[in-house]
């Protein structure tokens, strides 16, 4: 059988493995099925590549622009994932694994591409929070913004997942203006290499934006500077070891790590037997034990249940396993696959010894399981293995050992206290899971337990049709954990892309702060032209752009027959002893809705126009009451301007109405959608 060569992508070439190369093992049969490393990578030239041909060709992109070829790729990616799929079964993934990872990769993408394009703007500076008065008069404010790093970043996956682990640190990556070097896990690196692949040869990214290490980094790491991120995925050993290095300590370089992690399932005091929580416990269990072979970050290894419940869940559990298919994952009929090598299962055996010091096998034995298909002589199979611990509280070994498998432990609690207790003793983890009907059990969980957990899943009958599952890490959601999961965090949606950046607070006028930002700030110059704005198009507007219009005054009739005709009769608008006695007003006042209706009014040009629809307010504050005999008046300004598809886009205009004293009465933002 002849092996593959699997190359590395270096300043815009295909570099192939030399006689340093190690060799990569089908995990289904133990053959030698590839060859990947290079003792001949110029790591600096590929950070130099990186820096000065990706990085400026990405940053000189909007937010927008890259939004959508980050779109571009993964609209190619899924034209040509099929490819990845064969390949694939060579890791011990059955089909259903690789919707998780290359399915879930490029879904991934298309996440990033919506919220690039909804949630940032079609500029080069992200706006982080309000701006600041600094100053009595507003000559000199303050405002956050996010820039692109102008660095590289250097991503290090592991193997379980060699196109999801990719894609996720990617689409933040490239959103954010910064290119990466991708170091995949040796084991899986020939997947990730076709992945990359596809990703080259469909001519979108710019060059330098991406490229691939496959094999050892050399002596990259003491190459990097303070520009640059490392987003790490694997061992705690490892990351201890690279972020301690020298070079990524003397130059505080960004590092990202995500690792070992006892993620634990708990199963409420309620979840009873026969509840719809037990059910979907006892179904997500199996689900986390069996897919990939357990090999996922998130996979549940700590499952706590109330001491009553614990014989009825190993006998649930060790049904629901039994139904395990083990096998060749290209067969349809196989439901768990192998492991990734013989070597890690090796490891998972050596661990799951370990855990028998403090817990008992109830179910699966290594030594006597089906195969179907395949030789488990050959192969990494191993069967899921079921472990009870009856004292929790005094056990080591399944508190702090990750067998990275089919493994999993049942422990029992006593009150919910005591299973917060039990969650907190893995020091950390990405995720844990209760199941429960109970708000008052989940809140007890969410305050007691939520600090040693980046992600708390709660799920029961009211969810369980809906929900992702325990082991789903979402783009929109970060994903990570604290102490011995790493204490890093990825995807997130915008949080994600913010890891790539630098925020700096800018100070200045606001016609500086206006500049910088591209969005018009309070204080800035305003402009007044003689036409009407609403009858100039999205493209005619600029920011500043601004509308003064007449006074209004606001009579006794005008609030009492707004409030019959609406029906808001609320006595601060109809009984002015009542008012009076109210600390907020002086007497009988306007509705707040009255006023953004008359100040509509005062605003809006009626005639057909650029101006398509409304389509909200935002920051609504009334600042001061409006009496019977007082006057109102806008300013409409034009704030900020984001296209939003190739016919209109979205124009956000800062709207002030002021009384006859020129005192600020209201203040909002209008949305509205303009034409090109």
């Amino acid at each position: 059988m002849s092996t593959q060569s699997i190359n590395s992508f270096a300043e815009g070439l295909w570099v192939s493995p030399d006689n340093t190369a190690s060799s990569i093992q089908s995990a289904v049969t133990g053959d030698v099925i590839a060859h990947a490393g290079s003792s001949h990578l110029d790591t600096a030239g590929m950070l130099d590549y990186a820096r000065s041909v990706g990085g400026p060709a990405l940053r000189a992109m909007s937010f927008h622009d890259r939004a959508k070829l980050i779109k571009k790729l993964a609209t190619h990616l899924n034209e040509h994932k099929q490819a990845l799929y064969d390949l694939s079964f060579n890791t011990g993934a059955t089909q259903k694994d690789h919707l998780i990872d290359i399915d879930g990769g490029i879904g991934t993408l298309f996440v990033y591409a919506s919220k690039g394009r909804r949630e940032m703007p079609d500029s080069h500076v992200y706006i982080d929070g309000e701006m600041e008065q600094l100053s009595r008069t507003g000559t000199f404010q303050g405002q956050h913004i996010c820039t692109s790093l102008q660095g590289v970043a250097i991503h290090i996956n592991a193997f379980n997942f060699p196109v999801w682990g990719m894609l996720e640190k990617l689409a933040p990556t490239l959103l954010a203006g910064v290119p990466a070097i991708v170091k995949p896990a040796t084991s899986t690196c020939y997947v990730t290499e076709l992945c990359v692949q596809i990703l080259i040869n469909s001519g979108l990214l710019p060059n330098g934006a991406l490229q691939l290490i496959c094999g050892g980094v050399g002596n990259l790491l003491n190459e990097l500077n303070s520009q640059d991120v490392i987003s790490f995925t694997g061992s705690a050993h490892t990351a201890t070891s690279l972020r301690s290095a020298q070079p990524i300590v003397d130059n505080s370089i960004r590092f990202i790590a995500e690792q070992d992690s006892l993620n634990a399932s708990m199963l409420g005091p309620d979840a009873t037997s026969g509840t719809p929580e037990f059910d979907v416990l006892v179904k997500e269990v199996t689900q986390e034990m069996t897919t990939k072979a357990g090999q996922k970050c998130t996979a549940i290894r700590r499952i706590f249940a109330p001491e009553s419940q614990v014989e009825s869940l190993i006998e649930a559990l060790s049904n629901h396993l039994a139904k395990t298919v083990i096998g060749d994952p290209k067969n349809s009929s196989t439901t768990m696959g192998a492991l990734v090598s013989n070597e890690h299962k090796r490891d998972v055996l050596e661990k799951a010894k370990l855990l028998g010091a403090d817990a008992e096998r109830v179910f699966g034995d290594p030594d006597n399981f089906n195969v179907v298909g395949a030789d488990a002589n050959k192969g990494a199979f191993l069967p899921p293995m079921l472990f009870h611990c009856n004292s929790p509280d005094t056990a080591v070994s399944v508190h702090d050992i990750e067998a990275f498998g089919p493994v999993s432990t049942i422990m029992p609690y006593r009150t919910v206290e005591h299973a917060v207790a039990l969650l907190n003793r893995g020091q950390g983890s990405l995720v844990a899971s209760v199941f429960t009907h109970d708000g008052d059990v989940a809140r007890q969980i969410a305050l007691g337990s939520g600090a040693f957990h980046g992600r708390l899943y709660f799920n029961n009958r009211d969810s369980m049709k809906e929900s992702t599952g325990h082991g789903s890490p979402l783009p929109h959601m970060v994903h990570g954990g604290p102490g011995r999961a790493g204490g890093g965090e990825e995807m997130g949606g915008v949080r994600g892309v913010m890891h790539y950046m630098q925020r700096t607070a800018i100070q200045g006028s606001p016609d500086i702060l206006s500049k910088i930002s591209q969005r018009w700030m309070p204080g800035s110059t305003q402009n007044q032209r003689a036409e009407h704005p609403f009858t100039r198009t999205f493209h005619e507007l600029e920011l500043g752009d601004t509308l003064h219009t007449e006074q209004r005054q606001i009579s006794l009739e005008d609030i009492e027959k707004f409030a019959h005709f609406t029906g808001d009769t609320f006595y601060a608008h109809m009984d002015d002893a009542a008012a009076k006695r109210n600390p907020f007003f002086p007497g009988r006042v306007a509705h707040g809705y009255l006023l953004l209706s008359f100040a509509a009014g005062l605003f809006v040009q009626p005639d057909e126009g650029p101006v398509l629809a409304n389509t909200g307010l935002d920051t609504l504050r009334f600042m001061k009451p409006v009496e019977a005999g007082d006057s109102i008046q806008v300013k409409l300004t034009v704030k900020q301007k984001t296209p939003r598809n190739d016919e209109y886009g979205e124009v956000r205009w800062d709207v002030s109405l002021s009384n006859q004293n020129d005192e600020l009465v209201a203040q909002y933002d209008l949305l509205t959608m303009n034409a090109y």
